[in-house]
């Protein structure tokens, strides 16, 4: 018996995969525990152009994340922070104020999405801005004393 996975089955497959089971695994198991619904034909046809639609639309999403990782590496972040005569930041900077230089360069981005080293003195390092699902952008960032 054909059917379509709602959710990931270990032993079957991923959400949204076609797969043949026995008819009582089917009936008794997977259908009744919200897994998966039966795959007639109407369904497996329905489906499919489901499938069809979301990668088209996925496929609009990444090139649009990929014209912002060109915008985002475009830009230079300058952050001025307080230094000690060590040339040590009295504490760190954040992915917040990096998201804000950004943001101040007119590119907004989710502080949530910034990964940057531990940034306590002075120089230039590399963050990382995640602007969708494997697509990514490398911002140098220079901390310069305030």
């Amino acid at each position: 018996m054909k059917i379509i996975l709602k959710k990931e089955v270990a032993s079957l497959g991923e959400a949204g995969d076609i797969v043949e089971v026995k008819t009582g695994y089917a009936l008794n198991y997977l259908v009744p525990q919200g897994f998966a619904t039966v795959g007639t034909p109407s369904a497996i046809k329905q489906h499919e152009e489901t499938l069809r639609q979301r990668a088209h639309k996925e496929a609009k999403l990444v090139a649009d994340a990929q014209a912002l990782a060109a915008k985002i590496e475009a830009v230079a972040v300058k952050i001025a922070a307080k230094v000690g005569e060590t040339g040590k930041l009295y504490g760190a900077v954040t992915a917040a104020q990096v998201a804000e230089a950004i943001a101040n360069a007119g590119i907004e981005v989710d502080k949530k999405n910034v990964t940057i080293p531990e940034i306590k003195e002075l120089g230039e390092f590399e963050a990382k801005v995640k602007c969708y699902k494997g697509v990514f952008a490398n911002v140098k960032v220079e901390v310069v004393a305030e």
